[in-house]
């Protein structure tokens, strides 16, 4: 159910959602947190509190301090050095009566390296009675309240044990621990120690803003990260997601994939790939259209040529003119069966060269290898004489596939020799050329028409001989296909001194000698 609620959500959506998620996660962690502070500090506290009052307790055994006020008044003074950081000790005899209490003696730091005698003579200030009565009256209230406490305390099941208690006000925070004091005939009386503790507070209120503040700083980053990736990274993604939805609509609504394409970060190379691409396919999808157009018309000329001399050949008695049919539906079939072929071998070598690596190729050997067979083949039967002609013995390198380069080289010779007449020759010339390597194949035929110059590499040519019949069309415009993927460029011309001029320029990856 989770995973289908996150699996609906947009990027932006999900990562705010888990952030989110991960807030409250945090946030209960943190008050269990906070929750266990005060009880850990307190319990640290009331182990002091206990040792200072198991000291006391000792001291009042080893002393025999009777429970009444002078003694106990002479022992608070005598031992407090004990209670140095309690604000308060009180102690009750077994009637619950208050018989010592710090808070009605001056056992303030001061009085801690002074006489009883000089206590005395300070005791005697105006100024110094008027703060002990003011003192007497404070804590009035404070011994009533404790004075219950301590009844309460004997009375349950705490007694004989240190019990711990919290009075808490507006500006006060203290801890109280009360323990009954006994000797071998029974319980004498009882202690309370006082401590303002405030510093807990302070310290879980330290923790709370600490924590506060911390997360207002992790709510404003995760908010600002938030801008940044909508802004910079979700709606560049959010574009490219319209824009294939666009083209798989074929809409022609506009798309802002060309704000994308600027971006010089891995997005603005996906865009510019995913435009290349696109409009690759564009152009796929034109051209197979196109080129389904043409082959399904380069096909019904023979078609309708077939069908006419298969008719009037079933009608005619007359041999000559059989076999003459006879003749030209031959070369419908086999005019139709060198479409088909190579139509079919274009769309595979289309499918095998995409998944083909290119690599650094020395163009001479590969070169050298078709113009030798070709003048095995065509030397006694045409009387056909191809020559390379390379004014350099370094290599010629440039970044291809080989047997497609073999493919591009054969073909140019296979056109050439169909245009070539018997008897003369062909020359294939390479050389290099500034930042390109050139290669040109010259024959001494008729040469192209001078209007269909641009046309000659366009699928289906139209300016071919009388055995085209062996050819479907194609060759030069799988060779210019060919071509553009090796980043390459070829140009057609004729030749001043008779004959066709096919040249093909490609970029030079290294030229060594």
């Amino acid at each position: 159910m989770f995973s289908y609620f996150l699996k609906n959500l947009s990027i932006l959506r999900k990562f705010l959602f888990i952030n989110f998620f991960i807030f409250i996660i945090i946030g209960l962690i943190t008050i269990l947190y906070l929750n266990s502070v005060q009880p850990n500090l307190i319990k640290a506290k009331q182990s002091k509190h206990i040792e200072i009052l198991n000291n006391t307790i000792g001291h009042f055994n080893r002393l025999n301090v009777g429970f009444n006020k002078d003694e106990i008044r002479n022992f608070l003074f005598s031992t407090r050095f004990l209670f140095q950081n309690l604000d308060r000790v009180t102690i009750f005899d077994n009637e619950f009566n208050l018989i010592g209490d710090t808070d009605t003696l001056d056992l303030d730091p001061r009085s801690f390296g002074q006489t009883s005698e000089v206590i005395q003579m300070d005791s005697l200030d105006d100024q110094s009675v008027e703060n002990n009565e003011n003192k007497l009256e404070k804590s009035e209230t404070k011994v009533f309240t404790l004075n219950k406490r301590v009844e309460n305390y004997a009375l349950s099941n705490e007694m004989g044990k240190p019990f711990t208690y919290i009075e808490e006000t507006y500006n006060q925070f203290i801890l109280v621990t009360l323990k009954n004091v006994s000797k071998e005939d029974g319980n004498i009386g009882y202690i309370a120690i006082s401590e303002n503790s405030l510093d807990i507070k302070a310290a879980i209120e330290e923790r709370k803003n600490f924590i506060l503040r911390t997360a207002i700083l992790v709510a404003i980053v995760i908010l600002i990260f938030s801008i940044v990736l909508n802004r910079f990274f979700l709606k560049p993604i959010k574009n490219l997601v319209d824009y294939t939805r666009i083209v798989k609509s074929k809409s022609k609504k506009e798309t802002r994939i060309e704000q994308i394409k600027n971006r010089n970060d891995e997005l603005g190379v996906l865009s510019n790939s995913l435009d290349e691409m696109t409009k690759e396919l564009n152009n796929r999808i034109k051209a197979t259209e196109n080129f389904s157009t043409d082959l399904v018309h380069e096909i019904r000329n023979p078609l309708a040529s077939l069908k006419s001399a298969s008719e009037i050949i079933s009608d005619t008695t007359d041999k000559e003119k059989q076999e003459k049919l006879l003749k030209i539906m031959i070369h419908d079939v086999s005019r139709i069966d060198r479409l088909i072929t190579d139509y079919s071998q274009m769309l595979k070598d289309e499918l095998a060269i995409s998944s083909e690596q290119m690599e650094d190729v020395d163009l001479k050997p590969i070169i050298e290898s078709v113009v030798d067979d070709f003048n095995n083949i065509y030397i006694e039967k045409k009387n056909l004489n191809i020559k390379l002609n390379t004014s350099s013995s370094k290599k010629f390198l440039i970044e291809g596939i080989s047997n497609r380069l073999e493919q591009i080289i054969a073909n140019l010779l296979d056109n050439a020799v169909s245009f070539s007449k018997n008897g003369s020759s062909i020359l294939v010339d390479l050389n290099e050329d500034n930042s390109n390597i050139s290669l040109k194949v010259i024959d001494q035929g008729d040469g192209f028409r001078e209007t269909d110059i641009k046309k000659v590499f366009d699928r289906f040519y139209s300016n071919r001989p009388e055995n085209f019949g062996e050819h479907s069309g194609l060759g030069l415009n799988i060779v210019k296909n060919l071509v553009e993927i090796h980043k390459g460029e070829i140009f057609a011309s004729n030749n001043p001194q008779g004959g066709a001029i096919v040249e093909i320029k490609f970029p030079i990856v290294i030229s060594k000698s």
